[in-house]
C-alpha cells in the first residue's frame, strides 16, 4: 500500500506493508535520529511527533500516518540546538543513543507546558529511559534551558 504523509515539512509517498511501524518507514526515509530501543513502547527512544503530538513510533502503525504531518529531530534541528548544548554542558549526552527521542519529548513538553515545574517535567519525561546518565544531568540541563527561556522573556 502507498503511504502519503508530510515528513519534516516535505510531502512523501512510500510503499509500506499494512503491518509496518512508523519507525521503520522513517528510517527508510533517512531519518536516522529515530531509533529502536525496545519495540514495546517502553523506552521513549523512538519518540517523534505526529500532527504535533509526541508518539512512540515503534508501536505506531505506519498506515495511521496517512495524510498526517510527522516530525523527527531532523525537522527541528535548530530548535533542538539549545537543548543539546545544555545536555552536553551537563554531561547528559554520554552515549547519545536516547538523545533524539529525549529531545523530541522535551520539545513536545515545552510546547504543551509553557513553564513546567520540576515535578511536571519529571512526570512528563518519565517514559524516556536512559542507561547512561542517571537522569540528574538531563534534569539539570532542562532546568537551565527553562531558566534561559524565562530570562529571555523578561528582557
Amino acid at each position: 500500500m502507498t503511504l502519503t504523509f508530510t515528513l519534516n515539512g516535505r510531502k512523501m509517498s512510500q510503499e509500506i506493508s499494512p503491518d509496518e511501524s512508523l519507525l521503520s518507514v522513517l528510517r527508510r526515509c533517512g531519518c536516522y535520529s529515530v531509533r529502536s530501543g525496545c519495540d514495546t513502547s517502553n523506552c521513549g527512544i523512538c519518540t517523534v511527533w505526529v500532527d504535533g503530538h509526541a508518539i512512540l513510533s515503534c508501536s505506531y502503525p505506519a498506515p495511521r500516518a496517512e495524510g498526517r504531518s510527522v516530525t523527527t529531530m531532523e525537522g527541528v534541528r535548530d530548535e533542538a540546538q539549545d537543548l543539546m548544548t545544555f545536555l552536553a554542558e551537563e554531561g547528559a549526552d554520554q552515549c547519545g543513543f536516547c538523545s533524539p527521542g529525549f529531545i523530541m519529548s522535551v520539545l513536545a513538553m515545552l510546547r504543551e507546558l509553557k513553564d513546567p515545574t520540576v515535578d511536571e517535567m519529571e512526570q512528563y519525561l518519565s517514559g524516556n529511559l536512559c542507561r547512561c546518565t542517571g537522569y540528574n544531568s538531563q534534569h539539570r540541563a532542562i532546568v537551565k534551558l527553562l531558566e534561559k527561556r524565562r530570562d529571555e522573556h523578561h528582557v
